[in-house]
């Protein structure tokens, strides 16, 4: 098993277990390789949901640039949205997961179609 395979099997299991939703394993595939080498470095494969700065960088590079979505207060609302249903006293919120369900809340699964 590669390394990106153990990584989605990871993501795959707090979709089950901590976001209590039934992964799309091919979707999950696709967003985790469109997260590029930050899932392979212990800083950048989590959110820092806590730092305002970090949610504002996953809105701006992540719903308005790659998933084409128009700024305005839904973005960060799905964002913190997100965070709940992660847990936020969760310590590791995986930026795959974080984006997977950001990508399922906007139906936006032709990104990666």
């Amino acid at each position: 098993m590669s390394k990106r395979d153990e990584l989605i099997a990871k993501y795959a299991a707090d979709l089950k277990n901590k976001c209590k939703m039934e992964p799309d394993m091919a979707l999950l595939t696709k967003v985790t390789i469109g997260c590029g080498p930050s899932i392979y470095s212990p800083d950048s494969e989590t959110i820092a949901a806590s730092q305002p700065k970090e949610l504002e960088t996953v809105k701006k590079n992540f719903l308005i640039k790659k998933l084409g979505l128009k700024d305005g207060p839904e973005l960060m609302a799905a964002i913190n949205s997100a965070i709940e249903t992660y847990g936020r006293s969760e310590r590791n919120k995986y930026r795959a997961v974080v984006y997977y369900m950001l990508v399922k809340h906007f139906r936006k699964e032709k990104v990666y179609a």
